[in-house]
């Protein structure tokens, strides 16, 4: 894991699982995407790293910035509050690499060593993670 990100390209995304069923409750996607569009034109480069990347692999897309993925996401029939709930995939990988977080790391390494047999294709551990699945604790 040396050199790797630390599941900074979903900090958006690590506790939103729902529209309207997360505690606490995330802010209305309305300022999320004023934000980020803000953002997207101070700091571009910052923008894409954080977020588009992850944007895109929810949408199945490479290369759109932000308001290419707003009207992507519309023109599907989606919506941006739906796009922010679809969970990080297991094999997705970013141009800096595979990006996770400690208890998501330790979960890989047991469906790696088959702990999770014969179920273990099934199972995507980065909806486990505690800050994205509450629910799944308690």
């Amino acid at each position: 894991m040396v050199g790797k990100p630390y599941g900074y390209h979903n900090p958006i995304f690590s506790w939103i699982d729902t529209i309207d069923g997360n505690y606490p409750p995330p802010l209305d996607a309305h300022v999320v995407a004023s934000v980020m569009t803000v953002w997207n034109n101070v700091q571009p480069d910052y923008a894409a790293n954080m977020w588009n990347e992850a944007l895109n692999k929810r949408l199945g897309t490479k290369g759109l910035d932000l308001p290419e993925i707003l009207v992507e996401a519309e023109r599907r029939g989606s919506s941006f509050d739906e796009l922010l709930t679809i969970p990080k995939q297991d094999d997705w990988t970013y141009t800096d690499g595979k990006s996770t977080s400690c208890v998501v790391f330790i979960l890989e390494m047991h469906k790696e060593a088959g702990l999770f047999d014969p179920i273990a294709n099934s199972i995507q551990v980065r909806v486990y993670d505690m800050l994205s699945e509450p629910s799944h604790f308690t």
